[in-house]
């Protein structure tokens, strides 16, 4: 097949790219073209993946250009560019996966163009991002990336249920251990009516955890308001808290350094406040072996097998679920957790799970 995949602009796709949207586009195209398939990117000149054209509608992403005057309008000018080009080339390919940030602007072309377009929703469902997507779903294929995810929908049709999958031989397994939990999340600028910080990720909870166990716990991410971190992280470090990597808006740390850390800590704590699409790190610290706590909300309960690869806490239990959770953890077998990727989240079900839609819209 020829596929033309639609990219997001805020970031480059790139063999060593942290973020996890651009991670899925580049397993994914890797994992196609290692199957045959003529593989082009639609996104960003500085996107970099071997064996795929790159059609580049501007010279490089957002994160890596200066900071604009009016963000939200350098943006939408060069989605508008990116929406253009896509009525300009579609009908040169057979199919086109679209996973665009947002998703829905390609959309806007797709009575325009014959090639049908596949869209996988990575965004979390909120009321008004439902009503987008359900005005284009007659001409939209639309992908949820879990049953938690697609269940959210009220008002859009979702064709199709396609996992995420992770390198399981970057995130390799590993038994031994270290005493330390770990925490990997986004601190959002979002704020409640109060003023306080929304804390989708839950790193107040992680840190909460820590302190009642007096365990240690590293921390790490993306900061996107700095009194986020000022006022509910830095307090808290200590001998035992600690940040590892440079508190910036973007991800520091390198995928090596993310998968080391993964395979040596006790326990990974998803302890969300929101209701996670997927949650790539479940799965990659599931295949370095090492058991996932995690608030059953969203895909957290899809992904972990309560009791075996990890626990799933019940968010009214609260710190006393999470602290019964962290004391069970001898329970789990890492080699289970292992096992669970492998049968259930690899790079290989994800693109076979893709290559079964291309085919079934195709064979329409």
């Amino acid at each position: 097949m020829k596929i033309l995949i639609v990219s997001l602009l805020k970031r480059p796709v790139t063999p060593t790219i942290p973020a996890s949207r651009p991670r899925v586009i580049y397993d994914l195209t890797c994992g196609l073209i290692s199957k045959g398939h003529d593989v082009t990117i639609l996104g960003t000149g500085d996107s970099e993946v071997p064996g795929a054209r790159i059609i580049p509608v501007v010279p490089k992403a957002m994160s890596e250009m200066p900071p604009f005057e009016n963000t939200f309008y350098a943006h939408a000018a060069m989605l508008t560019m990116l929406v253009e080009k896509l009525r300009e080339i579609g009908n040169d390919f057979d199919i086109i996966h679209n996973h665009t940030y947002p998703e829905f602007l390609p959309l806007i072309v797709a009575r325009d163009i014959k090639t049908p377009i596949v869209t996988t929703i990575h965004g979390q469902v909120f009321p008004e991002f439902d009503q987008a997507f359900s005005l284009f779903d007659k001409e939209a294929h639309l992908i949820s990336i879990s049953e938690a995810h697609k269940k959210l929908f009220k008002h859009t049709v979702i064709s199709d249920v396609v996992h995420n999958g992770i390198d399981t031989d970057l995130f390799e397994y590993q038994e031994k251990k270290d005493e330390y939990l770990l925490w990997l999340g986004r601190l959002s600028a979002a704020k409640n009516e109060d003023g306080s910080y929304q804390d989708p990720k839950g790193v107040r909870w992680a840190i909460e955890l820590a302190e009642k166990t007096n365990s240690k716990l590293i921390l790490s991410g993306n900061v996107e308001d700095m009194k986020f971190y000022k006022l509910d992280v830095e307090p808290h470090l200590s001998d035992k808290i600690k940040w590892v990597g440079p508190v910036t808006n973007e991800l520091a740390l390198t995928k090596p350094e993310v998968v080391k850390l993964m395979q040596n800590a006790k326990a990974f704590l998803m302890t969300i406040n929101w209701y996670e699409p997927f949650g790539l790190v479940m799965a990659e610290s599931m295949s370095c072996g090492t058991p996932v706590i995690g608030f059953d909300r969203g895909s957290v309960s899809e992904v972990i097998e309560d009791g075996k690869t990890g626990f799933v806490v019940h968010p009214d239990n609260g710190i006393q679920g999470l602290v019964k959770a962290y004391n069970s953890l001898s329970e789990i077998n890492s080699a289970d957790c292992r096992r669970r990727v492998e049968e259930q989240f690899s790079l290989e079900s994800m693109v076979e799970g893709y290559e079964q839609v291309y085919k079934k819209i195709l064979a329409k």
